[in-house]
């Protein structure tokens, strides 16, 4: 058994990285392209505004003592709203770009 150090195979860090194999040749492997996930935004986007939603119930009986938690929350959901529309048009984007065919 032979150790192969690859100068071209280092990990994150700087550390070597060694190959242990039964024989002398060994043929590099091609790269594996990393392909970006793309989930849709919209869940993403109606959960935050339910956690708003659930904040926001559960300071009313509060209100009186800590008026500001309220008013939070009430922001919060309402700056939702931009935010759900801004991913409904990014999900549409989204569709259209997966189903046209890559030049």
């Amino acid at each position: 058994m032979s150790v192969i150090t690859d100068p071209t195979m280092r990990p994150p860090g700087g550390a070597t990285l060694a190959i242990v194999s039964g024989t002398e040749t060994t043929t590099p492997e091609e790269p594996r392209t990393l392909v970006p996930l793309d989930p849709p935004m919209v869940p993403f986007a109606l959960g935050g505004m339910a956690v708003w939603l659930v904040a926001l119930l559960v300071t009313i009986p509060f209100r009186d003592t800590h008026e500001s938690w309220f008013w939070i929350c009430v922001a919060g959901l309402l700056w939702g709203i931009p935010g759900l529309l801004t991913m409904l048009r990014h999900d549409a984007r989204r569709r259209k770009r997966r189903a046209d065919p890559q030049p």
